[in-house]
């Protein structure tokens, strides 16, 4: 898809306001006859084989239209100029007065290039789709704007497609292989530490949880450090359970272990933000972590009934060989914030079903230990258009995940299993640093490309951490 500025070639877009008039006979037309009012995400489109063709955009009541109403009017709009095979636009967006005018561009182009997110690598009578102009005319200049926002779509594509990659090609070995061919030439310092190495750094937890499959375990630490001048280093963990069967507590085929290569989309974000924040050289000190393994069933399993220990010293119980993904985090995010020593961290995972019963596909859950940190998340996950849900946290929880053989269990139970599974990842983070844990179960399976996305789950929150970390 190609953006120009005030270009003016195409078939007209004209955005209306619900209850807005204009001086346009065919707009007129329309309305008489309640063919279309204005109303937010309503459409009419005139398209004469001999004639100037125009289509209609409802953007709703002028005082409350949002960034991601307008993300999702481009792209519906996209759809239809598609049905049509109509593959050049324009649109004015000088009337748009009421909203910032560079916030409006960004949205207009991250929504019209949702649109063109397909995953069809193996479809074998796949076509391309047709290239898209759309031409923006406005007296400010933008190019900034478009810029930044192809750049966000581009790594929010590469997150989805990592989480939508099938695990016989995306495994932990190729992820770490992803990491370095794509990050290190942006400048991010990538280092892969194999089995024999995860065994020498101590990560006996993620190595319990990944011994039973013959593709062994990866762990992968990437820095970017673009601010010499600032203290403050950010630590990002996500979940890299590039297949989960669930092991000896073997989850059923049908709508759960048939979708668990996208148990990785935690590590699917981190990546995807690494690079964004790398393509876009923002001044900030970033390490991001990515234990990396599958959890499959041989008699070399781990079990349920063993206890593990972890890089912190630290022993768990496990009570559950499906509840992994929170014990490959324990050595993850301590190793972040103990080895590391970075100021804060965010660790991002699709952790538990509990949390789609909660939330659905539209909300990420989140658990804190500093409500300071959490309020910076949660404003530039608005201003993403992405949602986060906090959740209580207290020792009324954490005393569920208490063990009587080990440090720690598992699993705290099935009642409030989101809550206790983010507790079970606070208790390995090092020194009181102040953390976020994301669980991001419900807004990972991105594998409907036709479905707009942006809310909860553009590219399960990478355009959340890049506007967190770009303030």
């Amino acid at each position: 898809m190609k953006f120009n500025v005030n270009l003016k070639e195409g078939i007209s877009i004209e955005l209306v306001f619900e209850g807005e008039n204009k001086d346009n006979n065919v707009l007129t037309y329309a309305k008489d006859r309640d063919l279309f009012s204005g109303k937010l995400g309503e459409f009419y489109s005139y398209l004469p084989f001999d004639g100037d063709k125009q289509i209609f955009v409802g953007l709703g009541k002028k005082e409350e239209l949002k960034e991601d109403e307008v993300r999702e009017v481009f792209f519906k709009l996209v759809k239809v100029l598609l049905t049509n095979k109509e593959y050049e636009a324009q649109v004015e967006v000088l009337s748009i007065e009421h909203v910032d005018k560079n916030s409006f561009v960004k949205a207009l182009v991250e929504g019209s290039l949702h649109a063109t997110y397909r995953f069809d690598k193996y479809k074998t009578d796949r076509k391309e789709l047709p290239e898209i102009t759309i031409n923006i005319l406005t007296n400010e200049d933008i190019s900034e704007d478009i810029k930044e926002a192809e750049a966000v779509i581009e790594g929010i594509f590469f997150a989805r497609d990592l989480v939508n990659e099938r695990a016989e090609y995306l495994y932990p070995e190729t992820l770490a292989n992803i990491a370095k061919s794509e990050l290190s030439p942006l400048g991010v310092d990538v280092d892969v530490y194999d089995e024999k190495q995860c065994e020498e750094l101590g990560l006996k937890g993620l190595l319990a949880v990944g011994r039973a499959s013959e593709r062994k375990p990866r762990f992968i630490v990437m820095k970017y450090l673009n601010n010499k001048d600032d203290d403050e280093v950010i630590g990002l963990v996500g979940k890299g359970v590039t297949y989960d069967t669930g092991g000896y507590s073997i989850k059923p085929t049908a709508n759960s272990m048939d979708i668990m290569h996208c148990d990785m989309g935690g590590a699917g974000t981190v990546l995807g933000t690494m690079k964004l924040i790398a393509t876009r050289k923002i001044k900030k000190n970033v390490i991001a972590v990515v234990g990396a393994c599958e959890n499959m069933v041989s008699g070399n399993s781990y079990k349920p009934g063993d206890i593990i220990p972890t890089l912190s010293g630290k022993t768990v119980e496990v009570l559950n060989t499906d509840a992994e993904g929170r014990i490959t985090l324990a050595d993850s995010v301590y190793y972040v914030t103990n080895e590391l020593k970075v100021n804060k961290v965010i660790d991002l995972a699709t952790l538990t079903g509990a949390c789609l019963v909660a939330l659905g596909e539209v909300y990420t859950g989140a658990v804190t230990n500093n409500q300071e940190f959490y309020n910076e998340l949660s404003q530039a996950a608005k201003s993403a258009g992405e949602r986060v849900w906090q959740m209580p946290a207290d020792d009324s929880f954490r005393k569920l995940n208490k063990s009587s053989v080990a440090d720690i269990k598992n699993t705290g139970g099935r009642l409030g299993g989101t809550i206790t599974a983010g507790l079970f990842i606070e208790y390995f983070v090092a020194n009181n640093v102040p953390w976020i844990h994301l669980d991001i179960a419900g807004t990972a399976y991105l594998s409907k490309p036709e479905k707009y996305l942006p809310k909860g789950a553009t590219g399960i929150h990478v355009k959340t951490l890049y506007n967190l970390l770009n303030k």
